[in-house]
């Protein structure tokens, strides 16, 4: 039976691929610290990775793969010097945010990344997953580094691409305010998409694991459309919206997703990787209807990590109409 490690596998993305794991047939060992359960059917160990004997018991034993997702460099590297010669096979999740150029549309692989993290310095994360890269391409052939983009569905924690479904639907036949969609895009990939990616056959290298660019107006519009919009959309431009306080991409007061100018490659990645090694891209009608579900049950009018409370969308169109 195939003996899988992950590094993680309570949250919501690595849970995801515990459970594909698990559905493989693997038996899915998950190291997590915190007080959410393991997906059913997995075992679960409790250990904190900052405690350098957290890893005494597994290096006891041989694993087909480690699934790290960790976004600290200490963290990556521990790990990998502990199992790194206990592992066939290491997949580890890092993130499009380690390229260092924001701008060259169709960037591929082999753009150039931000310069890695030190010992002691303040925490970055694009600087994190370039270091934790090192540590864990050190292992050559047995690994894989998977640089996903905005990793979209339902229950994801980040409150971004959910946004303007619940936006829409919270504003019925009222007016919702968005930025100047004109060239602007936007490049995610399903949580679910990802997860199968990752449980699947062994690979070496890197990949951007995301789906194609796909103009923001168009996301946008789909949303609208999933939650049967009938009011006003009303756009307003960058100067503007910075002018009063809101934000770019993500965060309190945010508008999610949209991004600034001179970020014209940020959301139009390369993508030929991925798909010449087997990813695959759920239609975007799809994620938006479970994502709309998924807001609808959370609760449309909740506190959220993105966007803006509707109280504050409603004063903001007040003085831009």
């Amino acid at each position: 039976m195939t003996q899988v490690l992950m590094l993680g596998g309570t949250g919501w993305l690595s849970t995801r691929i515990a459970q594909r794991w698990r559905d493989t047939g693997a038996e899915v060992t998950c190291l997590a610290r915190g007080a959410r359960p393991a997906p059913e059917g997995t075992l679960l160990l409790r250990g904190d990775r900052d405690d350098p004997h957290v890893y005494d018991a597994l290096a006891l034993r041989d694993w087909d793969e480690v699934v790290d997702i960790s976004s600290r460099a200490d963290h990556a590297r521990a790990a990998v010097a502990a199992l790194g010669d206990r592992a066939a096979h290491w997949t580890y999740v890092s993130s499009v945010s380690v390229y260092a150029d924001e701008m060259t549309i169709g960037l591929d692989e082999s753009g150039p990344l931000h310069e890695p993290a030190q010992d002691g310095e303040e925490y970055e994360y694009a600087a994190q997953k370039v270091a934790a890269e090192q540590a864990v391409s050190a292992l050559g052939e047995r690994a894989f580094i998977v640089r996903p983009g905005l990793i979209v569905g339902d229950g994801d924690p980040s409150d971004r691409f959910g946004y303007w479904a619940a936006a829409f639907a919270r504003a019925g036949d009222g007016p919702v305010l968005t930025p100047v969609l004109a060239d602007r895009y936007t490049q995610v990939i399903d949580v679910d998409d990802l997860a199968d990616y990752i449980a699947a056959e062994p690979r070496s290298g890197f990949v951007n694991a995301i789906d194609d660019p796909r103009p923001l107006a168009e996301v946008i519009d789909l949303s609208r459309s999933a939650a049967q919009h009938s009011g006003e959309v009303v756009a307003a431009d960058d100067d503007w919206l910075e002018a009063h306080d809101v934000q770019y991409w993500m965060g309190e007061r945010s508008l999610p997703l949209w991004l600034p100018h001179d970020m014209t490659g940020f959301a139009r990645h390369d993508t030929t990787a991925y798909r010449a090694s087997g990813g695959r891209a759920t239609p975007l009608e799809q994620t938006i209807r479970r994502v709309l579900a998924d807001e609808r049950a959370r609760g449309l009018d909740r506190e959220r990590r993105a966007g803006l409370r509707r109280a504050d969308e409603l004063a903001l169109l007040a003085q831009l109409t």
